[in-house]
């Protein structure tokens, strides 16, 4: 399996134990971390952690994505932390985020886009997308804009959406881009989490192998499509998933694949403005932005060689 090392500053969202083992979750990284098979490294990273987590300081962490390893961690000098914060921008006034039963959702209703009228930053946008067609329209030019095909693409940097693994923040905010500047519609970001108890995000990659992948949170561009004369439905546009436009209901269904992991089960959804870039603590009450693109073209590039599964 080939490796996919940085070395990064990240905060920690959570620690939690499940099933005997450890798992590290980073507010930056959708993707759920294992300590090395070291003892008494492990033991050395996970006291650094957990005084990082105590303390809500950032930690400088190796990571391989591909691995989901933690190789080493050590606390950043006052420099690294003073610029981490300069450059980390929080969202002002963050929509709330709600409990889902996803078995629960009636389709029929749930993805009517009156539904979403409780969530504040849904009623600033009042660009609508005429119809199906022009919403399959714009997921095509963004999934061809995937750095496993062999281009000319007409964005620089290229989206990995063929690494589903992590980096969904930055493939989403791309894709933001696009809607809002090219297309000139505006859209929102849906987020899931899997943050109480031992749940799990899980998915079967059909598109790149068939292997499972999880995850403790993920985000995607929302956007309202009209569809006939009576109905706008809330739709994501997400091609490291799926090979067209899906209703909210769908996306989220797709993240409890229990063939994948038993716990598989969305704790929760949020919909945020579409500055909203990642998650800002493990409640999914708080997020970062990057109105620059500075940290999301720096992520597509990072993982534009890489693949999902073996």
């Amino acid at each position: 399996m080939e490796s996919a090392r940085e070395t990064v500053l990240l905060t920690v969202a959570a620690i939690r134990g499940r099933r005997k083992d450890t798992e590290y979750l980073f507010n930056e990284r959708q993707q759920i971390f294992a300590p090395p098979p070291a003892a008494k490294k492990a033991e050395d990273i996970s006291r650094l952690l957990q005084e990082a987590l105590r303390k809500k300081q950032p930690v400088k962490a190796t990571i391989d994505t591909r691995r989901a390893l933690i190789h080493g961690a050590v606390a950043p000098s006052s420099r690294e932390i003073e610029e981490f914060y300069r450059l980390r921008i929080l969202l002002e006034k963050p929509d709330r985020t709600l409990r889902i039963n996803v078995d629960a959702i009636d389709p029929t209703t749930f993805n009517i886009v009156d539904h979403y009228l409780k969530f504040q930053c849904f009623r600033l946008c009042r660009d609508i997308i005429p119809d199906y067609k022009t919403a399959r329209k714009i997921f095509d030019f963004c999934a061809k804009q995937s750095c496993n095909l062999p281009g000319p693409y007409s964005i620089s940097p290229c989206i990995p959406f063929q690494y589903v693994r992590d980096g969904c923040y930055a493939r989403a905010h791309k894709m933001r881009r696009i809607i809002t500047g090219r297309y000139r519609y505006c859209c929102e970001k849906v987020f899931s989490f899997a943050n109480r108890g031992s749940d799990t995000l899980a998915v079967r990659a059909d598109k790149w192998g068939g292997c499972c992948v999880t995850w403790w949170y993920h985000v995607a561009p929302l956007v309202r499509v009209r569809v006939g004369k009576l109905f706008v439905l809330a739709m994501v546009i997400d091609p490291g998933m799926f090979d067209k436009p899906v209703l909210l209901s769908t996306w989220l269904a797709a993240q409890e694949n229990t063939g994948c992991d038993p716990d598989a089960n969305v704790s929760m959804y949020s919909i945020q403005p579409g500055s909203a870039y990642s998650p800002a603590n493990y409640a999914g009450t708080a997020f970062t932005t990057d109105p620059t693109y500075t940290s999301t073209n720096a992520t597509l590039t990072a993982y534009s060689s890489l693949t999902t599964c073996p």
